[in-house]
């Protein structure tokens, strides 16, 4: 089993740092088969306190605190809504056309759900099921910044022309925080409630994972794809 060690920065206000360790199983076959990647992405290190975050508005919506949703593990400590992707597209592979619209709600001033991937060109429709006023305001470098207010029923979209990840805040909830992450490829995915992610109908070859999370950081690791299944163990916490 080989084992890489890398640093990666922290997203956060405080000081944070990702590392990762990677061991795999790769069944060997012919190059130009294609295989998959199967992999989990396991918290380690420092426990993180995690506190309930306070509610000073609007509690007769919004209720008296709410848990926190920036690390979210399993029983076994695997990451949930970590964001993992090839770095590079195989040859051949096209873009991802955008589909239906994808959509992120905004229920008890939270959020549903917090993290989404979405193609590059593609829609996200906005809504807002509580009886009070939000607002949707964007923190993005590639795409056209917003911010603008959403009464209860109003549906907004908008579409997120180039990849990169954007945060999106409520300015009148400051507790309230979802990401938008817009995919240059298909090959991404976001870590299931067991920390899980899955790539099929990978051509064979050499790759880079990119993995980020937000409040863990980022980093990157190899993985060698052949016929059969890549597993990939990546390991993200604090040191």
């Amino acid at each position: 089993m080989d084992r890489v060690r890398m640093s990666a920065r922290g997203w956060w206000r405080w000081s944070s740092t990702a590392f990762v360790g990677v061991s795999m199983v790769v069944l060997l076959a012919s190059p130009a088969a294609a295989g998959s990647i199967k992999g989990v992405v396991q918290f380690v290190g420092r426990d993180v306190e995690l506190r309930k975050l306070p509610v000073t508005i609007d509690q007769y919506v919004c209720g008296k605190d709410k848990e926190p949703e920036d690390l979210v593990l399993s029983r076994e400590k695997r990451i949930r809504g970590a964001v993992v992707w090839l770095e590079t597209s195989p040859p051949g592979v096209k873009p991802a056309n955008p589909a239906a619209p994808v959509q992120i709600d905004q229920k008890q001033c939270v959020f549903i759900p917090r993290v989404i991937v979405v193609p590059a060109g593609g829609t996200v429709e906005f809504l807002n099921s509580d009886r009070l006023l939000h607002n949707i305001h964007s923190v993005s470098k590639e795409n056209v910044p917003f911010n603008r207010t959403q009464p209860k029923g109003r549906t907004i979209p908008v579409v997120f022309a180039k990849p990169e990840i954007v945060r999106i805040k409520c300015d009148l909830h400051a507790w309230m925080t979802a990401w938008v992450v817009v995919a240059a490829h298909p090959f991404y995915a976001l870590t299931d409630p067991q920390g899980e992610f899955v790539f099929d109908n990978v051509p064979a070859g050499r790759y880079v994972l990119g993995i980020w999370h937000e409040r863990l950081g980022e980093a990157k690791t190899p993985v060698t794809v052949n016929a059969g299944v890549a597993t990939v163990t990546v390991e993200l916490g604090r040191k």
